[in-house]
């Protein structure tokens, strides 16, 4: 191998190794960059001209008419968040479902699913669900790694149901329709949580002492207050799911177009049910101001990473590392999924769409992939990775606010059936793309 075969392998590698030291990701992908087109300048095999696109490529990103969805879409999951959704949900789906086995634990799978589609937002999930479920599920004598096992899991259907910001930054990584890529994504996001259901419903007949009936007296409420309670706190999520999701689907808005009606409904929403207040409002803004800047940043950092690197022929090099795996292109497609499933242990899926998907992306289409199919694949890839132990970031999330009788392996043991079943759905993607496609 000579020299201008190994550096660009060299690169990628110390970015890695800049990322897994802590180091900030944006500065360690401008850093690197720099570094390498001075080393590569210096050893002859870079041409300082790559840069001078590199403007012209920034300001391509800050007027980027796609990406101004994902602001939108983390103010409404912020603003939900602060109006308190998770907790009126919970509280009413888990009376709904209290008189059946397991009930609590199928309330979560289906707030998990409907708070997936209402915000997209996994962190503020998995905390919610985690603060206001845990402690009822264990005071009715629930399973430890049952109740964790399912918080943490459903918590992460946001990475897989639409509108997610993943799936946002995934199509703009990928150049595929945001819209494609939502439709794309909404069956296999069902499925998924259906067969968290079922495993649920399973272990409550099997085992009844681990996910037993909640008592008559805390469920039994006359049937036209719970009906009544059920229609305030599921009929305005609904709606705002309706008017995001039905506008991209019929093509009525774009993605950026609905995520803005979305914001505009969680202020209505809060509005409604009395929550919104100055503070939650300054505090949503910047959440979105700050999660909006590192993505921004990233882009920046990751657009110099991209350049220096093709004019160091690292595409070359991921071209033939690609084509020359054993399986051709079911093999690629294996090396692929493997790469984004570690990496996930360590590093946000920001940083891995920003980082690892533009360098495949090519490789993929000249091998006839279908990148809405492989989007999918990846999202639902990134949301089994958040639930893999020692590093997965739900399992952090969860861990921040469960009570203190549970400890650290019991969240461990209780994801175990959750992660295999991912995997059963990610195969299930991967044998048959038409459960992605059909709807196309």
């Amino acid at each position: 191998m000579n020299g201008s075969e190994f550096i660009a392998p060299l690169m990628f590698g110390t970015v890695l190794l800049f990322i897994f030291s802590g180091y900030p990701v944006a500065f360690s992908l401008g850093g690197v960059s720099l570094i390498f087109a001075c080393v590569g300048v210096q050893m002859g095999y870079f041409d300082w001209a790559f840069l001078y696109s590199m403007p012209e490529r920034v300001f391509g990103i800050m007027s980027n008419y796609v990406l101004l969805a994902v602001p939108f879409f983390i103010f409404m999951g912020t603003m939900l968040e602060k109006s308190r959704l998770a907790e009126d949900l919970l509280k009413t789906i888990g009376i709904l479902f209290g008189p059946a086995r397991g009930g609590l634990a199928l309330s979560v799978v289906f707030v998990g699913a409907l708070l997936a589609a209402a915000t997209g937002v996994i962190g503020a999930s998995v905390v919610a669900m985690g603060l206001i479920s845990l402690p009822v599920m264990m005071q009715f004598g629930y399973s430890k790694t049952l109740s964790t096992g399912v918080i943490a899991a459903s918590g992460t259907l946001g990475q897989i149901i639409p509108p997610s910001v993943v799936l946002v930054v995934l199509a703009d990584q990928l150049g595929v329709s945001v819209g494609d890529l939502f439709v794309g994504s909404l069956t296999p996001g069902i499925i998924l949580a259906a067969m968290y259901a079922i495993y649920v419903a399973g272990v409550a007949w099997l085992r009844p002492a681990a996910a037993p009936a909640l008592p008559r007296e805390v469920w039994k409420i006359p049937l036209p207050q719970l009906l009544r309670q059920v229609l305030l706190v599921m009929l305005p999520p609904l709606i705002l799911i309706l008017v995001v999701l039905g506008s991209i689907f019929a093509g009525i808005a774009t993605p950026t177009e609905a995520g803005a009606l979305g914001a505009l409904g969680s202020i209505l929403i809060a509005g409604c049910s009395k929550r919104l207040t100055l503070q939650g409002l300054r505090e949503t803004m910047e959440s979105t101001a700050r999660l909006t800047t590192m993505v921004v940043f990233l882009l920046i950092g990751s657009t110099a990473f991209a350049l220096v690197f093709r004019g160091l022929f690292g595409d070359i090099w991921i071209e033939n590392l690609m084509t020359n795996l054993p399986g051709g292109r079911l093999g690629a497609l294996v090396a692929a999924n493997l790469l984004i499933f570690v990496l996930g242990f360590f590093i946000d899926f920001f940083e891995i769409a920003f980082i690892v998907i533009p360098l495949l992306a090519p490789v993929l289409v000249k091998m006839d992939v279908d990148l809405v199919w492989f989007g999918v694949m990846v999202g639902m890839n990134l949301q089994t990775s958040f639930l893999t132990p020692p590093f997965g970031f739900a399992l952090f999330y969860l861990r921040g606010v469960t009570p203190k009788g549970i400890k650290t392996t019991d969240i461990y043991k209780g994801v175990v059936p959750f992660i295999i079943i991912q995997i059963i759905g990610l195969c299930l993607l991967f044998a048959f793309p038409e459960i992605v496609t059909w709807l196309l």
